[in-house]
This record gives C-alpha cells, structure tokens and sequence, in this order.
C-alpha cells in the first residue's frame, strides 16, 4: 500500500478530486500554504494499493496545469526598501508536487 500525497493549487482541487472520485480513488483534503508565492494550495492524501499508483498518478497530471501567473514580489526583507521597485513578473503555477511513500500499516476503525 502507497501513501500519495499531491500538494496542487487551490484552482486544480475541485476538478481533480472529481476525476479522483470517478476513478474509485478516496481522498482527504488538507489546507496548505505556499512558500514562495504565499498562496493557498490544497493538499490531498490518497491511500491506494501499489498496482494503482500509476492510474491515480495519472490522473493527477491530468487535471492539475501548469500556467502563467503574474506576481508581484515581495520587497527585501532587513534591507533598504527605499530603492526596491517591485515589478510585476510572470512565473509559473500549477501542476502538482507529489510525493508516494509506503504504508507499513492501515487500520480503519
């Protein structure tokens, strides 16, 4: 048994957990917050048997896109702000990060 664990943008988790959910697939949904964009995100948590990893994988790519954002960034922290002028930058957003790790145990009361 595999633990999936997808960290995606909030705009993703409606759409994927749907595609999960028609695939047999159950999830859990955890709240999440960004490093570097400071934006929410969602984590979701999928326990499958390992012949399925693959399929909920592939799912995930599916319907989690990549695309371009435009941010502002954040002026530099204990320097002198006075000349920083932040401009609007495009970078990109979306996808997902997953990370599968093994089960040594599940027990469901």
């Amino acid at each position: 048994m595999k633990l999936i664990l997808a960290v995606i943008q909030d705009k993703d988790s409606n759409r994927l957990i749907d595609a999960l959910g028609q695939k047999n697939f159950k999830t859990t949904k955890l709240s999440s917050t960004g490093g570097f964009l400071k934006e929410g995100n969602t984590t979701l948590m999928i326990g499958c048997e390992d012949q399925h990893v693959a399929d909920a994988l592939d799912v995930i790519k599916d319907n989690c896109s990549q695309r371009e954002q435009m941010v502002s960034p954040v002026s530099p922290l204990g320097g002198n702000a006075d000349s920083y002028i932040p401009r609007p930058i495009n970078v990109e957003v979306g996808g997902a990060t997953v990370f599968v790790v093994p089960v040594d145990a599940f027990h469901q009361f």
